[in-house]
């Protein structure tokens, strides 16, 4: 059985960790693309001369092994064992099918899951080793440890949503044709599909790679083979989008449907002031992934529904924001039992986003309409 988090706990641990350096993000100020090459020239390794800045400083790929040591790494979020917190070996509602407790655990040969763990390129190193190595194989933020076997199965195919499973790991991560429907219209080749729990994690390590390495996008295009590394389909060769259509509407669907969690938050602060000084901004501020990639949606059916982020969720300040480029007609706050508390017509936005002030504490339902079409998302408020 799970150990679960008090609700109290939960709000603790988020204000204790999510500790961004003061100034870090002050030259932040563009939109679209803009605002993409500003956050690269804020966590790259190059001397931009910016008011606060922390270049990325590399630390080779031995060094993998010792920060996948370090408590934020290690599974205190579920079991709460200090096992490590493999996203391929993870239940999140059941008894783990296997744990890895101790470094004599890492890679090596393997036959079976549960054999060894090893550090995975969630983008694969085949996209990009014929261009340059370093810093990307060593880069955590998308260099994970996983479970030898499920990384191998899940080879250097892309992300994606799978029709019919032609493998299923020990914890529901899965390997088969792309759907090709909905949100993952436009894509039938194979796919690998995480646990709903760890596709918003995996979404902001790409959207960190396509940001971190932006000047490099073109470069890797060109020299990865798509036969020999079905992932380049994910991409389009360039620095500003990076990714096609349907890849980029999959990977804000994760990244919306599977908000930040504490692991992100721990293991991004861990990165910044213990192994090389740079962050993931989209784990700091989940916003801007709306702000940068909501106008190349190509999906119109899921438009409304994925170009909002609702920040924070849970919330401590009795105001939530509602950031879309979407324009919003209603917003409506029912209680969840069914109770208008608050509504809200033609409300006004600032910078694409839309405040909602003075919520009591409790539970509510906030509805949205936009040009005839309505979502409806639970909030919290503490």
């Amino acid at each position: 059985m799970k150990q679960l988090f008090t609700f109290l706990t939960v709000l603790l641990c988020l204000n204790s960790f999510a500790q961004i350096p003061q100034g870090y993000y002050n030259t932040a100020t563009g939109t679209g693309l803009t605002l993409k090459t500003q956050l690269k020239k804020i966590i790259d390794n190059v001397n931009d001369v910016l008011p606060s800045e922390h270049l990325h400083v590399d630390q080779g790929y031995g060094a993998l092994w010792t920060l996948f040591t370090h408590s934020a790494f290690r599974d205190n979020y579920y079991e709460n064992d200090g096992s490590l917190l493999d996203m391929y070996s993870e239940n999140p509602s059941g008894t783990d099918p296997y744990a890895y407790t101790s470094t004599s655990q890492q890679c090596g040969s393997y036959s079976a899951e549960g054999d060894c763990y090893n550090r995975e390129h969630l983008i694969p190193q085949s996209y990009f080793d014929s261009y340059a190595i370093d810093p990307m194989k060593n880069d955590p933020f998308f260099v994970v440890p996983s479970d030898g076997k499920v990384n191998g199965d899940r080879s250097n195919f892309p992300f994606g949503k799978v029709g019919t499973a032609t493998y299923t790991s020990q914890n529901g991560s899965k390997r088969g044709n792309g759907v090709n429907s909905g949100y993952a219209q436009g894509y039938s080749g194979t796919v690998f599909e995480p646990i709903d729990e760890f596709k918003g994690d995996i979404s902001r390590a790409f959207l960190y790679f396509a940001t971190r390495y932006e000047d490099y996008m073109n470069n890797f295009y060109t020299t990865a083979n798509a036969s020999s590394c079905p992932a380049k389909n994910m991409f389009d060769g360039s620095t500003g989008r990076v990714f096609i259509n349907p890849f980029i509407d999959i990977l804000v669907k994760w990244h919306i449907d599977d908000p930040v969690s504490l692991k992100e938050i721990a293991i991004n602060n861990d990165i910044y002031y213990n192994h090389q000084t740079n962050r993931n901004p989209y784990i700091d501020h989940p916003e801007y992934v709306g702000v940068i990639w909501n106008s190349f949606l190509g999906n119109n059916s899921f438009l409304l529904e994925n170009s909002i982020l609702i920040y924070p969720n849970p919330t401590n300040y009795r105001s939530i924001s509602i950031n879309t480029n979407s324009t919003i007609d209603n917003i409506q706050l029912i209680s969840i039992k069914g109770q208008l508390i608050n509504e809200i017509k033609n409300p006004t936005k600032i910078n694409e986003t839309y405040n909602l002030d003075n919520i009591p504490e409790g539970f509510y339902f906030l509805k949205l309409t936009s040009n005839n079409n309505t979502i409806t998302k639970k909030i919290s408020v503490n």
